[in-house]
């Protein structure tokens, strides 16, 4: 599950640099601050995953910033490490903070986005809104091989939208003020069962970025009420960071 809890973002964000990137005129980048990537950082999380059948996971996930880097064709990004095995190339401009790359364990190099992947688009203000691809994290296939939705549905359209500003976040490391809330929402049509038939399922995503911090909490929700399908919530939260 662990890949569930990064769209990151996210994102997460999901689930950029704060300090790091400038623009050119010599502000720092919107958004900078609600996601430091300069080198030395550490996060963290408590992921517990809970289905409508009352099944739940639980595990802690740790992400890591290793600075610049030059690995990608499209020149300096900074990269993110999970110890799920993925690294994720962002950068930062007048325009937000966006993902441009990714790369698992499993790849030989960094796959670019073909177009950048927003984390926090500018204006910080509420009313902004950015479309990016998500997928299922929790809705499963009960009687299916392999029951993941994910599997079948790589890149779901999703908009995201800055929901609200100076919001105060109880998390395990601590109360955060200022914090930018971000939602996101989207619907994948599945059959759900021969008398409801056709559904379009719900898809939504809540997301806390702190100043000088961060992503600290992530809510996911995949309802599935169904008898073919089986949905269910995720809820990622910072324990601490450095």
């Amino acid at each position: 599950m662990k890949h569930a809890a990064l769209r990151l973002a996210a994102a997460v964000g999901t689930s950029v640099l704060a300090l790091g990137v400038l623009s050119g005129c010599g502000r720092s980048a919107p958004g900078a601050s609600y996601f430091p990537l300069e080198s030395g950082h550490r996060w963290t999380y408590r992921l517990s995953s809970e289905w409508e059948n009352s099944t739940v996971e639980r595990e802690t996930v740790v992400l890591s910033n290793e600075g610049s880097d030059r690995t990608l064709d499209s020149g300096t990004a900074f990269r993110r490490h999970s110890d799920s095995g993925i690294d994720y190339w962002l950068r930062a401009d007048d325009t937000g903070v966006y993902r441009v790359a990714t790369k698992s364990d499993l790849e030989d190099a960094p796959k670019p986005d073909p177009q950048p992947r927003y984390v926090l688009k500018a204006p910080i203000a509420v009313g902004t809104n950015w479309p990016a691809s998500t997928t299922t994290y929790l809705l499963r296939r009960r009687n299916d091989f392999p029951p993941e939705i994910r599997h079948s549905h790589p890149a779901v359209p999703m908009v995201y939208t800055i929901a609200a500003l100076n919001q105060k976040v109880e998390t395990p490391a601590g109360a955060f003020d200022g914090c930018v809330k971000v939602q996101g929402e989207a619907k994948l049509k599945l059959f759900s069962d021969p008398v409801k038939g056709w559904q379009d399922m719900p898809l939504t995503t809540l997301e806390w970025y702190c100043p000088g911090v961060g992503l600290v909490r992530v809510e996911r929700s995949e309802p599935a009420n169904s008898t073919f399908l089986l949905g269910g919530v995720m809820k990622m939260e910072l324990m601490s960071w450095e």
